[in-house]
């Protein structure tokens, strides 16, 4: 009997791409880029030009602003890590380069992965003290990272971009998304007769000027940063407004139990073995497995029990553990009740 059904066959790898085709499952690949083309026509739908994203003339996509990432994150679902993986800061030459991965999860698992530079030798930051603007690079390699994480979800690449770096209407976009109050007094005016002054000198000795530029100035970047510097609290309390929109559209990893609830869990598990004669695990895995689909109880569960479901154990496992002892007091209760008892002579008093 032959046994070459049993023989493994090398596939070069000038075939392996065709391989990989052959054996594919078309009606699964088929539906699956179907699905990505609706959820690019419902993104397309539903975002907003010039608020989620900016059309730019003469370009054939129009490119994706930090809103409208959040709301496609919102979407998906997907929540987002950021870490910083590569830096320079060199205070005596006054450089700063950043470099951050923008990871987005769901559930726990990985989705895909984006990064974002930004350096203080960009043309953007040409006249300002670059010891004052290290936070707004970071803050931008950061914005930078999210927006390209998220283009590649759902192929989304080839409805947007973010490649906008010549275009100077963008970059102030990109600047006063990111400006904090200190950022905004920092601001160097290059015109007129205080060009090279910061906006917090100017508010020192010229305030009205400074008026003049949040009232008139079709720049938006000095506009923005003059409107922050003559009111701080108006400007946080709309950046703060504006943060709880984002919060809410995209919500942050439920936060996880505390040492102080699992081992109040413990406890309250321990007691109830003992009284019950199993295991000191048994009774708080059967109470989180009521709570969470497929709890089993491993390493992994209880490394991302959250903080709410903890809560819930707890109480129920305190009732059950209350309920118990109550029960052990009912049955060795000396003095039965009345009505367990078909009259009053039947009751035995245990001095009797």
């Amino acid at each position: 009997m032959s046994n070459e059904s049993n023989t493994a066959v090398a596939v070069p790898k000038e075939d392996s791409g065709m391989s990989l085709i052959a054996n594919a499952d078309m009606n699964k690949m088929a539906s699956q880029l179907q699905a990505i083309s609706n959820f690019q026509v419902m993104v397309e739908k539903n975002l907003n030009s010039g608020q989620d994203f900016g059309v730019i003339p003469g370009t054939g996509k129009p490119t994706l602003l930090k809103p409208g990432a959040e709301k496609i994150q919102m979407l998906m679902g997907v929540t987002s890590e950021y870490e910083v993986t590569n830096k320079i800061e060199d205070y005596e030459k006054g450089f700063f380069a950043y470099t951050i991965r923008c990871t987005l999860s769901k559930g726990g698992t990985k989705i895909t992965e984006g990064l974002g530079s930004a350096n203080t030798k960009e043309k953007r930051y040409r006249n300002q003290d670059v010891f004052m603007i290290v936070n707004t690079v970071l803050k931008m390699a950061k914005k930078r990272a999210q927006v390209d994480a998220t283009l590649t979800i759902a192929s989304l690449s080839n409805v947007f971009t973010q490649d906008i770096e010549d275009m100077q209407k963008f970059n102030q976009r990109e600047e006063t998304e990111t400006m904090g109050d200190e950022d905004a007094l920092n601001v160097k005016i290059p015109f007129k007769k205080h060009k090279g002054e910061t906006i917090g000198q100017i508010l020192k000795t010229d305030r009205s000027y400074i008026e003049w530029i949040a009232k008139n100035s079709d720049n938006a970047k000095y506009k923005h940063a003059a409107e922050m510097a003559l009111n701080p609290k108006k400007a946080k309390a709309i950046d703060d407004a504006a943060q709880d929109v984002t919060d809410k559209m995209s919500p942050k990893p439920p936060k996880l139990a505390t040492k102080n609830k699992l081992d109040l869990i413990s406890i309250f598990s321990k007691k109830i073995a003992g009284q019950t004669n199993v295991s000191e695990q048994e009774p708080a895995n059967e109470v989180l497995a009521t709570i969470i689909d497929g709890w089993k109880g491993t390493q992994d569960d209880w490394s991302k029990l959250t903080e709410k479901d903890a809560t819930t154990a707890c109480n129920s496992l305190q009732k059950l553990q209350e309920g118990l002892v109550g029960q052990y007091e009912q049955d060795n209760d000396p003095f039965p009740k009345k009505d367990d008892a078909q009259n009053v002579d039947d009751i035995q008093l245990p001095f009797d």
